[in-house]
């Protein structure tokens, strides 16, 4: 009988069991592309995180390119203030009558049309449309330098406060006169009448506006004066 020997037997198991469990490190360590996988997704991730970022970064400007657009739509919209409340009115050929507005606007005073212009022995309405206005010639008669023809009759039509109220005056001496608004001459309420057929030449009205007025008094007179002599065709 063949008898075998214990302490080899134990040897034979324990090196069986050690081959078993290189095996398992193996299969175990096979698992490591895993991980890198999810090195890769969380990688992945951060990419497409950074990609939103400049999307959103992308609406940004697009926003502000919308409100750099709203903005100069307002600046033009206030530019084009002047040319609705008559800055620009045409003057026309002269007439047997005419009518002037006086107008409170929106913390605004004006006459509309800025120049009126009639034939000789013509006359203009002064119409209160609304506020309170006045109509004056520049005249030494209402204490104001003659910016009338020489011998031209002067007029006051003192304050009109009622709305829809009228002041006429005709106009018997050819050419150029200035006018004002009393309570009102100091923010720039003027304005011209062009009377027949006359010579910008020798025209008190045009010629340089005196130093005793305000300056805008005299800045709304020049631009008056060039809005006339162009009219009357004559240009410097």
């Amino acid at each position: 009988m063949t008898t075998t020997n214990p302490t080899r037997r134990r040897m034979v198991q324990l090196v069986a069991g050690a081959a078993a469990a290189g095996l398992a490190g193996c299969s175990s360590s096979g698992g490591q592309p895993g991980g890198g996988t999810e090195s890769g997704h969380e990688e992945t991730e951060t990419g497409h995180h950074e990609e939103t970022e400049d999307e959103h970064g992308h609406e940004e400007t697009e926003t502000g390119h919308h409100e750099e657009t709203e903005g100069e739509h307002h600046e033009e919209t206030e530019s084009g203030h002047g040319h609705e409340d008559g800055g620009h009115d045409e003057i026309g050929e002269p007439t047997d009558h005419a009518e002037v507005k006086m107008i409170t606007k929106d913390g605004e005073y004006h006459f509309a049309p800025h120049v009126a212009r009639v034939n000789v022995g013509g006359t203009v309405t002064f119409h209160n449309e609304s506020g309170s206005h006045s109509a004056a010639a520049y005249h030494p008669d209402n204490d104001k330098p003659q910016l009338a023809p020489d011998g031209a009759a002067s007029w006051d039509s003192g304050l009109l406060t009622e709305q829809g109220a009228t002041f006429k005056h005709t106009f018997e001496t050819e050419g150029v006169y200035h006018y004002y608004c009393e309570p009102h001459e100091s923010l720039g309420m003027i304005g011209s009448v062009i009377v027949g057929e006359p010579d910008a030449h020798g025209q008190p009205a045009l010629e340089d506006p005196p130093a005793e007025l305000g300056e805008t008094q005299r800045t709304k007179i020049k631009e008056l004066n060039e809005r006339v002599n162009e009219a009357l065709g004559h240009t410097h």
